[in-house]
This record gives C-alpha cells, structure tokens and sequence, in this order.
C-alpha cells in the first residue's frame, strides 16, 4: 500500500499499525485538520516558486504523521510525482557523510581531533594538521576543487576536468586561511573525508553506505549517480531560465537542468532517493539504529574555531537556531531540504525537482503546524530583535507601537530593527490576514523612517487592505511625494482616486 494513502487512512482517525521491519516508515495518527494546513503551505509555494514537482514528509515522535507528493516529476510526459519517486539530493549528501564518519568514531577507527594525515598518505604538507573535525564543519581553511557557477549548476572540477587534474591542481594551490580561523563552504572537504572513509573501512565509499546505512535503514532505492546515470523512477531536473539564481519575475520559465558529480566528489553532492527513504534513515538515525544517541548528539553539536567559538556547521550538517529550536538541517542544490529538531522530535523533509525552488525557505512554516512559534505570523523565521518587538506589541495587543519599541532600546542600547525587517514581518502578517497588526507595525516603520518612500508604501497597502482608503490614499501620496519612481504606489493611488 503506498504511503501516502497509509497516512490518509491515519489522517482519518483509524489506528496504524506499524509495519514489518523493511517495510514503509510507520505512521502515527495526525488532524485533518493539520494535514490540510501543510497541503495549503505547499501548495501555496509551489504555485509561487514554479517548483514543477515536490514530495514532503513529516516525522514526528519516530512516526511519519504527514507524507504526500504533489505536482509532476517530468514536465514533457506530465508523470506525476508519487511517494517513491527518487529525486536529487546535492549537498544533503553531506550529512550522510557526516553520519559515515560518526560510525567509524564509534568504531574507534577514526578520531574526530585527529589530522587527517593520519588516516591519509600524500597529502600537502600544508593540509597535514587539519583535523577531521575542521573537514566536517568547514573551517579547514582549503582551496575548494570545484569552480563555483555563476547561477544555477554544480560547478566543474578545478584543472582539466578530470579527478587526477583536480586532484593535482587544488593540491597544489595554496590554503586560503589557517586551519580553524574562518569558515569557508567547499567540496575538498568531503572529498578528503570521502577517501578517508574508504581507507578505513577497507571497502569503498558507496559499498559502505550501502551497508551500513542504505541497507540498516530500510532504504529502496537511494543511489549514487547523476544526471548521466540511468535511474528508474527519477524526477527530471529543472531550472530558471537562464540559471538565475532565484528566478525571473511574472511566469518563472522553466528549462531542463543537469546534474554532473565526478565520482569523488560524490560524498559531496551525489546522493538520490525519495522522501520515504530519507525518512526511513531520518528514523533509523534517531532511534539507535546507525549511531548511538551519544555519537548523534556530538554529531549535532557545532565545531569550534581556534578562539572557541562555535561553528555554523556541525558534523556533516549546518545547525541554526530558529527562534529557541535546534535544528540540524541538510541542504542541497536549492531544490532540497530535510530539517531536523531534535529537542521537539520532529523533522521536515521537502524534495523538489527545482534548483531555485529553496524549500528550505519555507520548511518552518510546515514545522509550524506542530510548532506554533515557527510560524511566520508567530514570529518564526524573523532575526531575534523582531521577535523581542513582537512579543512586547503582544503584550500591548499591538497598540502604540513606537512606545514599545523606544523602551526596548532604552533596555538595550544596541536593539535596532532595520527598515527591510519591519517591511518584512508587516508584509507576512498582512498575507496571513491580520490587517491591524501588519497596519501597527507598517505605521511602525513610518514613524523610525518617515522619509522612506517604501514604508508609506506599504502602510498604504495596509490601510487599503482594511478598506480605510482615505488614509490608504494618503500614504500613497506621501510615497510618491518622497520617490516619485514609486510605480506601485502610483498605480495604486490612481486606482483609489478612480474609486472616489
């Protein structure tokens, strides 16, 4: 039975049964209700990135709770995506990596303060004390061995274009910074990490993810390979035209996109699978399976650089605290997201067959239907200072807004809100319905940045929204008396003075 009609079937009200080892993920009982609230979140994003094809599942408490596919994985036949449909993972992959390392700690094969001359011969002189730790989270301080694209792509191999030359060639440049001063994403890394692995474990590197987690875990159909290898089952790739990065305004066309990982640079960027499979690891990871909970919580927790302080990545996965939550994320290619919150037992997967769709952008909002305060509306998502605002204007049920504001500054001498994140938090309010608020804090920015033609702009659109369009007309005319450029409040001035 597929998946998505088991989680239906929970959705509704009648007790799941978990199913046999090797079987789908098991699936615990979830509102209509929150289900249908997911179902609008992506939907909504889809509509609005363009993104052709997604899969998205929710675990919760060790149990899939939510897991649906939507739109087409090949625009040309028009075949629809369903929930064993394998989509490219990118970068993610590097958390996969990062979990093959932690096994062979656990192991005692591997040291994560050790050198990686260690473990591998031949490395430059230069390279020889970077710790296996400082590969894992980044801060190695190495030339990169791929030659980053201008928009959308994954790159090309530094030299020739083959793994010999690139090899040579990024051995040969030399480091960018000391190891363990500055961080700096790049693929030698976990190309280093990836010829270690195998030298360790005496097989190589994708026999032993095959084994020691593919297979553990339960997983089908998760593979290496790229746009070359032939894999049944597989989205199509898209893109923006032309590679933008975050895709032209009005229609968004589309064009194909193609995936190219040179072998070793596979526990990088090389993974596929579905999100049934991801969430079959995400399980096996978390309940003892592949690692024990000590070697996970190490894995999770940051790196240091050399003055102590932690790093933005922890081993294999970048860590970021969303407004108090934890989460250990893996993100690949713009296209694909998995977010994990440990300290809620709760994770989010999205795969999508768009590089640009970002759905890392918008996986708080689905972690939201369980966790209120992700929510945009709520404040998830917003840089600290706001939320510090929004819960004072809670206090005050968003009535003077500015008092509010000068006695968090009196409070704190270094709180500050920009225009841009005023005009941000007013602009989701006003989306989700809550016209008052998003007017309090649009009149907000006004009054700490009275000559911005943007704010009255948008306190415009607040007060044309509650249907007051006398004063609507008069932020639109402030607007266009500080820019006179300012077409949007143009246009709309003109067509509430048509109403008059």
């Amino acid at each position: 039975m597929k998946l998505v009609v088991r989680a239906l079937i929970c959705v509704a009200g009648i007790t799941c049964v978990s199913p046999a080892i090797g079987g789908a993920p098991p699936i615990a009982r979830s509102s209509m209700d929150q289900a249908a609230r997911i179902d609008v979140v992506v939907k909504s994003e889809m509509k609005k990135r363009a993104i052709p094809g997604l899969q998205a599942v929710v675990i919760r408490h060790g149990r899939v709770v939510y897991d649906r596919a939507f739109g087409v994985a090949d625009l040309e036949s028009n075949r629809p995506v369903v929930p064993t449909t394998i989509f490219t993972l990118n970068s993610s992959t590097k958390a996969f990596t990062g979990v093959a390392i932690m096994q062979l700690v656990e192991r005692g094969k591997l040291s994560l303060s050790a050198p990686a001359s260690r473990y591998l011969e031949g490395l430059p002189a230069a390279w020889r004390n970077v710790t296996i730790a400082q590969l894992l989270t980044h801060v190695s301080g190495l030339p990169d061995v791929i030659e980053q694209p201008k928009g959308q792509g994954t790159g090309s191999l530094v030299g020739d274009g083959t793994e010999d030359s690139a090899w040579k060639t990024v051995t040969a440049r030399p480091i960018e910074a000391p190891a363990g001063q500055s961080y700096r994403y790049n693929q030698t890394n976990y190309v280093i990490l990836g010829k270690i692995i195998q030298r360790v474990s005496g097989v190589p590197f994708d026999e032993f993810m095959r084994t020691r987690q593919f297979t553990p875990a339960a997983m089908r159909s998760t593979a290496f390979g790229d746009s070359r290898t032939i894999m049944p089952g597989r989205s199509r790739l898209y893109r923006y035209v032309g590679g933008s990065v975050d895709g032209p305004e009005g229609t968004r066309p589309l064009e194909h996109a193609f995936d190219e990982f040179s072998p070793f640079v596979r526990t990088a960027g090389g993974l596929n699978a579905s999100a049934e499979d991801l969430a079959r690891w995400l399980i096996a990871l978390q309940n003892g399976t592949l690692l024990s909970p000590t070697a996970v919580e190490t894995m999770w927790s940051p790196g240091h650089f050399n003055n102590g302080h932690p790093t933005p990545w922890g081993m294999g996965w970048p860590l970021s605290d969303h407004g108090g939550h934890l989460v250990a994320a893996g993100i690949g290619g713009r296209r694909t997201a998995f977010f994990v919150y440990p300290h809620d037992d709760l994770a989010v997967i999205v795969l999508t067959n768009l590089a640009g769709a970002n759905p890392e952008e918008f996986v708080d909002e689905i972690a939201g239907q369980f966790l209120p305060d992700l929510l945009e509306v709520n404040g998830g998502g917003l840089p600290m200072p706001v939320k510090r605002l929004r819960l004072a204007l809670m206090e005050s049920d968003f009535k003077e807004p500015l008092a509010a504001y000068r006695r968090l500054e009196q409070k704190d001498a270094t709180f500050a809100i920009s225009e841009s994140e005023l005009n941000a938090w007013g602009g989701v309010l006003l989306n989700a319905g809550h016209v008052d608020q998003a007017i309090a804090v649009f009149s907000l920015n006004v009054s700490l940045t009275p000559g911005s033609s943007n704010a009255h702009d948008s306190l415009g659109e607040g007060y044309e929204a509650k249907h007051a369009f006398d004063l609507a007309i008069a932020s639109y005319t402030a607007a266009v008396a500080l820019d006179s450029t300012n077409e949007h409040a143009r246009s709309r001035l003109k067509a509430l003075e048509a109403r008059q």
